[in-house]
């Protein structure tokens, strides 16, 4: 749990013990390569920090699957829009590498963000840049040409290593044959 424990860290200023509170809740899970971790249809009840791996959210079905976020490493993550209204979920999260998730149920959650003003603090500056990061991909497919939403893509090159050709079409917005003209035509 010691990544847990320095991500937290990075984020707050907190006491060793209100930390060692914390971290006791936490629990680990481990994903196969296309495993899902939460199935369309599903209930989300946990959140997520991913030590090792990557997982996308995804919704469609078998050729015709859009992919529509990705995460990695030392991300936390939730399902929002199924957690928080407790809903079933549109999207299937799949592990788009073997994947290692230190995680902790929303009961449990819930009860550290009312026992510890710093976790609520954590919480706000978790999710706050998360918000941006959605807002920024939405503006991007309302503004950018396909093109432009490939190069800025191509700035993070985490994504570029790790998610395969058709998830990053996908994920842009178009079809793998679009990407591959776009690549040709900047070489």
């Amino acid at each position: 749990m010691q990544e847990l424990s320095d991500f937290i860290r990075s984020k707050i200023s907190i006491n060793d013990i209100e930390l060692a509170a914390i971290i006791s809740n936490f629990k680990i899970k481990q994903v196969k390569k296309g495993q899902l971790v939460l199935k369309r249809g599903q209930i989300a009840h946990q959140y997520f920090f991913i030590k090792t791996g990557a997982l996308r959210f995804f919704y469609g079905e078998f050729d015709r699957q859009l992919t529509a976020w990705v995460v990695f490493k030392d991300e936390f993550f939730t399902e929002i829009s199924s957690l928080n209204p407790q809903k079933p979920t549109r999207f299937n999260i799949e592990a788009i590498e073997d994947t290692e998730l230190i995680y902790i149920d929303k009961p449990e959650m819930e009860i550290l963000y009312k026992t510890f003003p710093a976790w609520q603090e954590f919480g706000r500056i978790t999710w706050e840049p998360m918000a941006v990061r959605m807002i920024d991909h939405i503006l991007n497919f309302q503004t950018l040409s396909a093109e432009e939403r490939y190069l800025e893509f191509m700035a993070n090159s985490e994504l570029i290593k790790r998610v395969p050709v058709k998830q990053i079409a996908s994920y842009l917005g178009i079809t793998p044959n679009a990407l591959s003209r776009i690549r040709k035509n900047l070489k």
